[in-house]
């Protein structure tokens, strides 16, 4: 029996559903890819989430009047508590998977796929962690802790991963090497756009 607190409800542990609204065939087992994903990150930052919506592809009408055209699909879409509607995130399976493209863009789609759904779910996640439970975040350095929340959070999932596979093995050698390389070309970047 557990040892309730006067006046304070037991933590009840709730699942955040997964709707598959999507037409066209997903890889095996991408639910339960979702929700091992879910459960890599922190219950406190998933706080206030009700479900995971998978579509073909996102049309939202708040996309249409944008001032900015968007390059292609959009990937994914945090939607915000609304009246008594929790929040929630809608992925768009088209954008990750490309089945309209030809042969070798579907093909290179669906080898990433899951590190890309990893992506795009800590993405909408660090989206919903720093809009609504994260309040020292200024508007204007919203865009850069959201990027890194995901970067950090996609490495460590990544490296969990891996720990036994053989690639693994054979490039952790060589990762410091490919990261030297990696920030000298992004410096090398910079410094061409400035011209």
């Amino acid at each position: 029996m557990a040892i309730q607190t006067a006046g304070q409800k037991t933590a009840k542990i709730t699942k955040i559903r997964v709707e598959n609204q999507a037409t066209f065939l997903l890889p095996k087992d991408t639910e339960d890819h979702i929700t091992k994903i879910l459960d890599f990150l922190p219950m406190e930052q998933l706080r206030g989430i009700e479900k995971v919506r998978l579509v073909d592809f996102i049309n939202d009408p708040r996309l249409k009047n944008l001032d900015t055209p968007i390059k292609g699909d959009l990937p994914g879409l945090y939607h915000p508590r609304a009246g008594n509607q929790g929040a929630w995130l809608e992925m768009s399976m088209g954008a990750l998977l490309q089945p309209t493209e030809g042969f070798t863009k579907k093909w290179m789609a669906k080898s990433s796929f899951k590190g890309n759904l990893a992506g795009l779910i800590f993405s909408l996640i660090g989206q919903h962690y720093h809009l609504t439970l994260r309040h020292s975040v200024k508007k204007q350095s919203l865009e850069p802790q959201i990027r890194q929340y995901a970067e950090k959070n996609l490495r460590a999932w990544s490296e969990k991963n891996a720990t036994n596979s053989f690639r693994a093995k054979l490039f952790k050698p060589l990762r410091p090497t490919i990261e030297r390389w990696a920030k000298w070309l992004n410096k090398k970047a910079a410094q061409s756009q400035k011209k």
